[in-house]
């Protein structure tokens, strides 16, 4: 994994960023991304106060940081136009190392924990209307070359709507998964593990798929395959969607997790209880699966306004 090292700071501190990094990746197991992202968000804000402070920063530069300094470079970033989910994200990064910091007793500053981060607009899930959904879902097997990856793209999308996976939960399965025709074992974000209902019509896609498959496959390699072999990638999934999408004439906000928030409106405008569906999607907060409830009410708006006119 590549270390980002070339901090303005002295050698002290280029140590404990290093160490730092280090127990991202080891000990919290950061992704390469997000590693990458929070060493460059702390680079921005090196460089931002050295350019005031006209020389490298040591150890007792952080030590000494007040809110001020803080505010200073968040404002700075606002009038440069960074949108408000970087500076989040950067701010997150910077509480993230100086919590390490004061935690190992190589700072005592606390400066950063009256700040909060910027409100983020809000965004509403995307989501298809029942008819639509099986409607691509029927469609589905004809965009693609041959026909055992036309019956392999149904079984993924069928997936996603059918027991909500994120894309990425659908096609890190592997054969031998699915043990259980009533339910699935999903390891989600974070490696959090969560049950979800397996329904009669989404084991009968994956039956089809294998069926037809002229691959064989044993038990631990990858369920759903490319051309070649190999694991499918998203980025296959995303161009099959894209065209059936247009073939549909469907918004271009109909992408492979919008079949996910359609497997969850459709489930809370039937009944379903916010815990619940908390659990289905393996979501971490509450506060995230309650976005679904304004989707509902949207929903709802729209259908009164059509009638109304």
């Amino acid at each position: 994994m590549k270390i980002i090292n070339n901090f303005k700071t002295d050698s002290q501190m280029q140590e404990l960023i290093r160490r730092w990094q280090e127990w991202l990746s080891q000990t919290r197991r950061y992704s390469a991304h997000t590693l990458d992202a929070y060493s460059r968000d702390l680079g921005e804000f090196i460089d931002f106060v050295v350019q005031k402070e006209e020389h490298h920063l040591t150890i007792d530069d952080f030590q000494n940081m007040s809110v001020r300094t803080f505010r200073s470079y968040l404002s700075e970033r606002s009038r440069r136009h960074i949108e408000k989910s970087s500076i989040a994200r950067e701010l997150s990064a910077l509480k993230n190392f100086f919590k390490w910091m004061n935690k190992n007793k190589y700072i005592e500053n606390t400066a950063l924990t009256i700040i909060s981060s910027p409100k983020q607009p809000k965004v509403l899930p995307r989501a298809l209307d029942v008819d639509d959904t099986f409607t691509f879902l029927d469609k589905a097997k004809e965009f693609a070359k041959e026909p055992w990856q036309g019956l392999r793209d149904v079984a993924v999308f069928t997936l996603l709507y059918g027991c909500g996976l994120r894309i990425s939960e659908a096609l890190n399965l592997n054969v031998g998964d699915i043990t259980n025709q009533n339910y699935l074992r999903i390891k989600g974000k974070g490696n959090k593990e969560r049950i979800v209902p397996l329904l009669p019509a989404v084991v009968k896609t994956i039956d089809d798929y294998l069926a037809q498959c002229p691959y064989k496959m044993r038990i631990g390699e990858p369920l759903f395959l490319g051309a070649r072999g190999e694991r499918l990638l998203p980025r296959i999934v995303q161009r099959q969607m894209e065209k059936i999408r247009m073939y549909l004439q469907l918004p271009d906000s109909i992408t492979p997790h919008a079949l996910r928030h359609s497997f969850a409106t459709h489930l809370l405008e039937n009944g379903t209880d916010l815990r619940s569906l908390q659990e289905l999607l393996g979501h971490a907060s509450l506060t995230t699966t309650q976005r679904y409830t304004d989707v509902s009410i949207e929903k709802m708006t729209e259908e009164y306004n059509k009638w109304q006119k």
